[in-house]
C-alpha cells in the first residue's frame, strides 16, 4: 500500500471516530452566561451630624446594575444606636435620586446609591459603603427600574409598606429602598425584599420564601419611631428590559432568617447564599422585623428604634466582599436595635440568584 493510501486511510479513520465521539457525547442544553461585578469605593465617612442624612454611590464601568446595598459602621459607644440605613436605590448619575411620579423612571442604569442616617448621637466612627452589582448576560442586555411610592407610615412603629411590580414578560433582578425625609433622626429602611403582585403574597406584604421562583416585584418598608406626616417610603424594582424573551431565565430566591437582636444596643446578622445549580448572585434584600415574613403579613420588629446597619453581597462568613470580586454568592444583613429592648425581632436575608438560560 502506498503512502498517499495509507495517509487517506488514516484521515478518514479519524473524520469516523470524531463523528462516533460527537454523536456520544450529549449535547449541553444551555449554559448560564450571567455574570456579575461588585464595585464599591469604600467607605465614606458620615453622617457627620445629629439627625441628619449622607450620600454615597457605587458606579459599573461595564455592566448594567442588577441590584446593590449598602453597609455601614455603626460607631462606638452610645453612637451605635443612632446609625441606620435610609436608603439603598438606583441613580442615574450616581447623585439623583427616583423620587418623582411612579412607573418605570430608567433605563439601563448604572449607579447605587447608599444613604445612612443618624439619630440623635454620633461619632467620628460612623461611615456609608455603598455597592453595586454590576450585571452582564447574552441575553438580559437591558434592564428597567420601576418605582412605586406611598405616604407612609405617619404614626410612629406603624408598617409603612409600598410594593413595586416588573412589568408583564419581565424578570426581576434586584430591587431598593428609600425612605424621607432623612433629617428627623428617627425615620428609616428596615425592610427591602422581593415578593409576588399575588393574592398568596397579600400583594407584596408577605415576602418570597426559600425557594420560590421568578418573583415579580419588590417590596420596602420604612419605620419610624415618632409621628411624622411627610414621611414617605420608596420601593425600587429592577426588572429586565422589554421586548427580551425571558422564558427560559430563572431567577431563584434564597432566604434565611434568624432571631434577634433583641437586647438594648445590640445587633445580629443573617447570612443566605446561592445553591451550586441556582445561578449567579445578582442581588440581595434584608430586614429587622416581626418574623415569619414569608408566612405572613410583615410585621414590624419589637421597638421603634430597631433600624438596619447593611444589606450588602458578602462571603458565607458574613464580611463584605471588597471591590472587583466577581465570585461573591452570599447576602448579609446586619440589624441593630437601638437603645431599648426588643423582644420578637428577627433579622432577615435574601439572595436572588439568576441563570439566563442561554
Amino acid at each position: 500500500m502506498n503512502t498517499g493510501l495509507l495517509r487517506r486511510f488514516a484521515n478518514g479513520r479519524t473524520l469516523v471516530l470524531g463523528a462516533v465521539l460527537a454523536l456520544a457525547v450529549p449535547a449541553t442544553a444551555y449554559a448560564n452566561t450571567v455574570g456579575v461585578t461588585v464595585k464599591t469605593p469604600g467607605a465614606t465617612s458620615g453622617p457627620a451630624s445629629a439627625n441628619s442624612e449622607m450620600s454615597t454611590h457605587a458606579d459599573c464601568s461595564s455592566g448594567l446594575i442588577s441590584g446593590g446595598g449598602v453597609n455601614q459602621a455603626i460607631g462606638t459607644g452610645s453612637g451605635v444606636n443612632g446609625n441606620h440605613v435610609n436608603g439603598t436605590s438606583p441613580s442615574s448619575d450616581g447623585t439623583t435620586e427616583y423620587t418623582g411620579s411612579t412607573g418605570v423612571v430608567g433605563n439601563d442604569v448604572t449607579h447605587w446609591l447608599g444613604i445612612g442616617g443618624s439619630g440623635g448621637q454620633v461619632n467620628a466612627s460612623f461611615s456609608t459603603t455603598p455597592y453595586a452589582m454590576c450585571f452582564t448576560s447574552s441575553l438580559i442586555n437591558h434592564t428597567q427600574v420601576v418605582m412605586n411610592k406611598a405616604n407612609t407610615p405617619t404614626t410612629g412603629a406603624t408598617v409603612g409598606r409600598v410594593t413595586a411590580t416588573c412589568p408583564a414578560n419581565t424578570r426581576l433582578l434586584g430591587g431598593g429602598a428609600r425612605t424621607t425625609p432623612g433629617n428627623t433622626g428617627t425615620f428609616k429602611t428596615i425592610a427591602s425584599f422581593p415578593t409576588f403582585n399575588d393574592s398568596a403574597h397579600s400583594f407584596g406584604a408577605k415576602a418570597a420564601a426559600d425557594g420560590e421562583t421568578n418573583p415579580d416585584s419588590w417590596s420596602a418598608v420604612g419605620w419610624d419611631n415618632g409621628t411624622n406626616s411627610a414621611n414617605y417610603t420608596y420601593a425600587y424594582a429592577i426588572c429586565s428590559g422589554s421586548g427580551i424573551n425571558v422564558g427560559g431565565a430563572t431567577v431563584k430566591v434564597r432566604y434565611s432568617e434568624v432571631s434577634g437582636p433583641t437586647t438594648g444596643s445590640t445587633g445580629q446578622t443573617a447570612t443566605v447564599g446561592c445553591g451550586q445549580n441556582d445561578g449567579k448572585l445578582v442581588s440581595g434584600g434584608a430586614a429587622v422585623s416581626g418574623g415569619n415574613v414569608t408566612t405572613t403579613d410583615f410585621t414590624g420588629p419589637g421597638s421603634g428604634g430597631d433600624h438596619l446597619n447593611g444589606s450588602f453581597p458578602s462571603t458565607s462568613g458574613g464580611a463584605a466582599v471588597g471591590d472587583g470580586t466577581t465570585t461573591a454568592a452570599y447576602w448579609t444583613a446586619s440589624a441593630h436595635t437601638g437603645g431599648q429592648s426588643s423582644p420578637g425581632t428577627h433579622t432577615d436575608a435574601w439572595a436572588l440568584c439568576a441563570n439566563d438560560g442561554v
